[in-house]
């Protein structure tokens, strides 16, 4: 089989992710990159043993040897680079968020259904881990009854203190949200995949923790926690925190909160659906795991074990029992469906998110930011269409 050639826009870290990524797919092959920074871009070239080297969109998009292109850039830049992939021709992953507002992102997701050929994806990873997709089928095969609650929380540290800075606090770079849309679309989009449910509406409390930052007059890499010895003081608009309520279209409540200034806290990333027979809950720092609980019988673990797996999770999941998958194991799922489902010729069923499900999501973070202003319950689809 012909192997899906491959480009990468973008060396950050978030890029150098993907390149990992793709190198351990076999249905692809990693055949350019491309960075604005030359020198970047030539030293990660040289790093993974990449051919071709691209300094602007155009170039790389111009070599008709790309088969598919990722996007890795700051999220300013994911309208207009998405654009002109998919105008390309070429198969569009792109990082989340699809793009910083609802109108942008519904334009890139009807852009993309005039060319039926551009298969397009964009990357919320956590669905692919493989507990993640057991907890989606367990759902779905009736195993905790009808869904009534979902909770969870997903923190982090690494803008704790007031010497701590990221473009994801910039809206001019990042859109009007931090750690909503960088964090808290993944948990929205988790709980609508495993529950097969839509969030109708959401009631939110954000506060920027830290209203004046130290920016650092060079370049730091994210969480990084160096602090800056040279640095301008910059008013702080974003939020590093927030609380969201929601419910569901099937009549289930939910709550979930999201920080990045919670001293500790790495990737915690937790999610739980409570039903009316049993409890699912899943935690990204331990991940080859379920927690299952029951009111008349003993709690169980679920541990992850490819031989008792069910037979939809079954393709995520690489390693013998016992040994732990991460998350660059679900990174990789992830990608890995995204060109499966190329090499499928685009036919069969799609686990990755769409651009429809991006959509949504930067609709969702539209109608929090929304609700946390006037302090209001907001119906998603009465809010905008």
């Amino acid at each position: 089989m012909k192997k899906i050639r491959t480009g990468i826009i973008g060396m950050g870290y978030i890029g150098e992710s993907h390149i990992e990524a793709v190198r351990r797919i076999g249905l692809c092959n990693l055949a350019a990159i491309a960075d604005t920074n030359t020198v970047l871009a030539k030293e990660k070239a040289e790093i993974y043993g990449v051919e071709k080297c691209y300094n602007s969109v155009e170039e790389l998009l111009g070599d008709p040897d790309i088969d598919a292109v990722h996007n890795c850039t700051p999220n300013f830049l994911h309208t207009q680079i998405n654009e002109k992939i998919i105008k390309s021709g070429k198969h569009l992953l792109s990082e989340k968020p699809l793009a910083t507002t609802f109108e942008e992102a519904k334009y890139i997701a009807d852009l993309a259904r005039q060319y039926p050929n551009v298969i397009a994806a964009v990357n919320f990873n956590y669905r692919m881990n493989p507990m993640v997709q057991e907890m989606k089928n367990r759902i779905a095969r009736g195993d905790i009854g009808e869904v009534r609650i979902a909770s969870g929380s997903y923190l982090q540290d690494w803008l704790m203190y007031d010497t701590d800075y990221s473009w994801r606090l910039d809206p001019k770079i990042s859109g009007n949200s931090c750690c909503i849309a960088d964090i808290g679309s993944h948990f929205m989009d988790a709980v609508q995949h495993v529950t097969g449910h839509k969030i109708t509406e959401v009631m939110a409390d954000l506060v920027t923790v830290i209203p004046v930052r130290k920016k650092p007059t060079k370049q730091t890499e994210t969480f990084t926690s160096a602090k800056p010895s040279e640095y301008e003081e910059v008013k702080i608009e974003n939020e590093e925190y927030g609380a969201v309520m929601f419910k569901m279209d099937n009549g289930a409540s939910g709550v979930y909160y999201v920080s990045e200034a919670c001293a500790g806290h790495g990737c915690y990333f937790n999610i739980e659906i409570s039903g009316s027979k049993a409890s699912l809950k899943w935690n990204q720092e331990e991940n080859d795991r379920l927690w299952m609980g029951f009111r008349d019988d003993d709690n169980r673990y679920i541990i992850r074990n490819p031989n008792a797996i069910s037979p939809e999770a079954k393709p995520y999941t690489n390693l013998a029992m016992g040994h732990p998958e991460g998350w660059n194991d679900a990174f990789k799922g992830n990608i890995y469906s995204f060109y499966k489902y190329i090499a499928d010729g685009g036919k069969g069923k799609t686990l990755f998110a769409n651009l429809d499900d991006a959509t949504y999501i930067v609709k969702l973070t539209e109608a929090i930011i929304e609700s946390s202003k006037k302090r209001a319950w907001i119906k998603i689809d009465e809010w905008r269409q």
